[in-house]
């Protein structure tokens, strides 16, 4: 890792004031909706400390736990009588406000508007609480323009959004590959073109953009379009795996209602099990629940790829936030953030011992 350098200059100043807008997991806009998700499971049983728990997530295939969690109920179970209710978001900045807001309690989010939304807060607003999904991201490019990886200098590439996750890690990519790119403007050895991931396999399809560094399921619709993976974000880390969606609480929340937490994190181990014993199943609820949030399925070109790229795990993959913090840092996008006590993995821990499953680790960024 290069070294950090001080960022002094006015321009960066601004541009770091504006992060709050621009992290984002997915890069869909800021809008949230109520979820108006039906769970197969009523609420039923005791009441735990709260009538109700107010959670979030994208409707994405990498926010799968979420969206089959609350299809099939199994959130609900855990719960009893303390009622579920969902509400999804478009990007992460709208999901962190809400929290702040206590508009939801608990939200599944990707680590670039967690750890802005920690650092804003000076380590007051939330925690990590857990893991949910790794991997799920690729590298699409024209296969007539790109035949290589040295063949991506001087073409036109997209991100989802300035800052947002997969801008950070593509940046770091062309860094590596000792290619210059101004990070604010995106103009340099390779043009990085900070387009919605709805509009970019329109882009992709007339041309106007000859690749995109994109989460599922873009990927597999740039695929779909013609398109051809040229890297997986995988391969470049430890082990094949990074985080890319984590679950958050409201620190407030997570004080006053550490039976609810837990109950919602029990939900989430199981859903994960469920997801992964039954993977056909699994994708087929979680292509039902985008379909009543969005009112259309994915083709089959398109989920089948992509849910066999989307690894789900409770394993929040500490390090892996680390170094994402870090590349953000030297691409000039985050002045050097204190991460310390962004974690709090006690009652998953909780969890996962009485599941018989194996603790996790929070990379010395646990609460002190």
């Amino acid at each position: 890792m290069s070294a950090v350098r001080p960022l002094t200059t006015l321009r960066t100043i601004a541009a770091i004031a504006a992060l709050p807008l621009l992290l984002t997991a997915c890069g869909y806009g800021s809008d949230s909706t109520d979820d108006g998700a039906q769970s197969k499971v009523a609420p039923s049983g005791k009441k735990l400390s709260v009538d109700q728990v107010k959670i979030g997530y994208f409707p994405n295939l990498t926010h799968a736990t979420a969206l089959v969690g609350v299809k099939e109920g199994l959130f609900q179970k855990e719960l009893g009588g303390t009622t579920v209710k969902p509400s999804t978001f478009n990007a992460g900045p709208s999901e962190i406000e809400a929290l702040n807001a206590g508009s939801i309690d608990i939200g599944w989010i990707g680590p670039s508007p967690a750890i802005n939304g920690y650092t804003k807060s000076d380590g007051k607003s939330l925690r990590i609480i857990g893991g949910s999904a790794s991997g799920g991201v690729k590298l699409v490019v024209d296969p007539k323009k790109i035949k290589s990886l040295d063949d991506v200098k001087g073409k036109k590439i997209a991100t989802p959004q300035l800052g947002n996750t997969q801008d950070v890690a593509f940046l770091n990519w062309i860094a590596e590959k000792g290619w210059k790119v101004d990070a604010q403007s995106g103009k340099g050895d390779v043009s990085v073109v900070r387009t919605d991931n709805k509009v970019t396999p329109d882009a992709f399809k007339s041309g106007s953009i000859d690749g995109a560094w994109v989460p599922e399921p873009t990927a597999s619709k740039l695929v779909a379009e013609g398109g051809k993976v040229l890297l997986d974000e995988s391969t470049l880390w430890p082990g094949k795996k990074f985080v890319i969606t984590n679950i958050i609480v409201s620190q407030k929340f997570l004080k006053e209602h550490p039976d609810v937490v837990e109950a919602v994190l029990r939900g989430s181990v199981r859903t994960n099990a469920w997801i992964n014993a039954n993977p056909d199943k699994a994708k087929a609820s979680a292509n039902a629940a985008l379909k009543d949030l969005s009112g259309k399925a994915l083709p089959a070109d398109v989920i089948d790829p992509a849910w066999k790229s989307v690894t789900f795990l409770d394993d929040p993959l500490a390090s892996t936030l680390g170094t994402e913090a870090r590349h953000a840092v030297t691409a000039g996008l985050l002045e050097k953030p204190h991460l310390k006590g962004i974690y709090d993995l006690t009652l998953l821990d909780k969890v996962l011992k009485a599941e018989g499953e194996k603790e996790v680790d929070d990379a010395g960024l646990g609460a002190e």
